[in-house]
């Protein structure tokens, strides 16, 4: 689990103009989807095989990160594709993850991503952060309504539906397979290990709201709502996952795990001995039944955000941002980080969903 503690203007999209020798196969658009839940549409960022002719741009990109090209509102290609539903880590948002979607709606998969309330770039509190059932109930919803939405159903396969997840959305995936969380074994966790990220931030008393700083309950995990966190958010719809450093690594129930039927990609950031104890999953995907389990060497936790732009890590210190998020002493290039984990991501799906 991580959190970016930025305001909104510095991860707001840009949809820049791009000239490229080759002109991308790659759809994007942002679609807004019902949800009772939350009171209110999520907005979903999409990516889907395109040949149709139009302009390019880079999606995701701003004055930190390095966005991926891809042709706005294009016309998807006629067929039917797999759908992956995307969940992005707390504090960040859907477009923070385009690197990877472009690269799988290029191998003939729709992706769709939810800025998830609460956790989201901006819009961010560690009250709403343990909500795990929130964020399952988000893609669920997705499912709901691409499956029979006039627009998708022709394009979606609901036979063939995936979930990658990365950090806070590592565990929301792992959920929606069947994991599930037992909240004293986080709590034991976060009494253990007080400086890890996730467990500073329910005791920051702060959080983000509309881009802006504010007070925040301290979050108490043995007082927080055992029921709800501990229930089951078992989506029997999806038939794959791709887990990339779970946030809830530490506290997942096993027997959970053990009946889990879905095949499950593990992945950590991180060189053998070298990845936190907040997200290591070696033990924890032992217990799913056929798992695989990967490491990338040379890398950290934030080497799986869109690779930063020149000057972005000095930008972020100036802006009181205290996470190294573009700090990259000691590491692989960032881009070089990409292609590994693409290469493990696309394996894996195009052998569970294609």
């Amino acid at each position: 689990m991580k959190r970016l503690l930025l305001l909104t203007a510095l991860l707001t999209t840009t949809l820049l103009p791009w000239t490229a020798s080759a002109e991308t196969s790659i759809g994007a658009t942002t679609i807004s989807v019902p949800s009772l839940q939350r009171g209110k549409p999520l907005s979903v960022d999409v990516w889907y095989p395109s040949d149709a002719k139009g302009s390019e741009a880079l999606i995701g990109d701003n004055r930190i990160f390095t966005g991926a090209i891809a042709k706005p509102d294009a016309k998807i290609n006629a067929g039917r594709y797999p759908l992956i539903l995307l969940s992005h880590g707390s504090g960040s948002r859907a477009q923070g993850l385009a690197w990877i979607a472009a690269r799988l709606a290029e191998k003939g998969f729709i992706v769709a991503g939810p800025d998830h309330p609460g956790t989201t770039s901006g819009d961010s509190t560690p009250i709403a952060t343990p909500r795990i059932w929130e964020r399952t109930q988000d893609l669920s919803n997705i499912i709901t309504w691409m499956t029979g939405d006039v627009r998708w159903a022709a394009s979606v396969d609901a036979s063939k539906i995936g979930v990658l997840g990365f950090s806070l959305g590592g565990s929301t995936a792992l959920e929606l397979i069947g994991g599930r969380a037992d909240l004293n074994a986080y709590a034991d966790y976060c009494d253990r290990y007080t400086m890890m990220m996730d467990c500073q931030w329910f005791a920051g008393g702060f959080g983000f709201v509309d881009g802006k700083r504010v007070a925040s309950p301290v979050v108490k995990l043995r007082e927080f709502d055992k029921a709800h966190f501990e229930q089951s958010n078992l989506d029997p719809r999806i038939t794959s996952a791709v887990i990339v450093d779970p946030g809830l690594a530490t506290a997942f129930n096993g027997d959970s795990l053990s009946h889990i039927k879905v095949p499950a990609t593990i992945i950590n950031l991180g060189s053998p001995g070298g990845v936190p104890v907040a997200v290591y999953s070696y033990k924890l995907s032992a217990e799913i039944p056929g798992a695989q389990y990967h490491q990338i060497a040379g890398a950290n936790h934030f080497s799986f955000l869109p690779v930063c732009k020149p000057g972005a890590q000095d930008f972020l210190s100036e802006a009181g941002d205290v996470d190294p998020i573009c700090d990259g002493r000691g590491l692989r290039d960032r881009a070089e980080v990409h292609k590994d984990a693409e290469t493990l991501i696309i394996s894996a799906f195009e052998k569970t969903l294609k």
